[in-house]
């Protein structure tokens, strides 16, 4: 399973609710990377989403204890145990996504074994944060590719993987 977040040079993520920052450069990876598959998120990232709707060619996974949260085009979990075991059905490990937000991040790592961090060279005013994989003891980058974003910002695709 997968990590899959853009985070700024303090490893922030977000800030009252949205993204930092838009680069489309890392709108097309998200994409790219997710497209056909499960995303697993939290009910504030769902809430993000342009007119609260699902991501299209996607099985949206929402967590959240909220009983009377139920949109249309998504599956409602309870905990993250359900949240995977529902993805599960469907889609191979491989193929599952954790999109977000800060808590269902912390509780991904233990299930997730590849983590696709975007890193913005930058630093943003941010009130949420990503897990430093830099210092969490058995991940290591396996890949990194950095690129100028038409912003003129620079942005690190970093793949990290799970020792096993």
């Amino acid at each position: 399973m997968n990590i899959i977040a853009a985070a700024d040079l303090n490893w922030g993520i977000g800030k009252d609710g949205d993204l930092l920052d838009s680069i489309p450069e890392d709108m097309k990876f998200f994409r790219e990377k997710t497209s056909g598959c499960a995303v697993i998120m939290g009910k504030n990232t769902f809430l993000s989403f342009p007119n609260q709707k699902p991501l299209p060619k996607r099985l949206n996974i929402v967590l959240t204890s909220d009983e009377t949260f139920k949109p249309e085009g998504v599956t409602v979990c309870r905990s993250m145990e359900e949240a995977v075991e529902a993805a599960k059905k469907e889609y191979e490990d491989e193929k599952i996504f954790f999109i977000g937000g800060e808590s269902v991040y912390r509780e991904a790592e233990k299930f997730a074994d590849t983590a696709y961090i975007t890193k913005i060279d930058k630093k943003y005013e941010a009130d949420r944060f990503l897990l430093n994989f830099d210092e969490i003891e058995n991940w290591y980058v396996s890949n990194e590719e950095m690129v100028k974003t038409e912003k003129g910002i620079y942005i690190t695709f970093v793949t990290y993987k799970k020792e096993r």
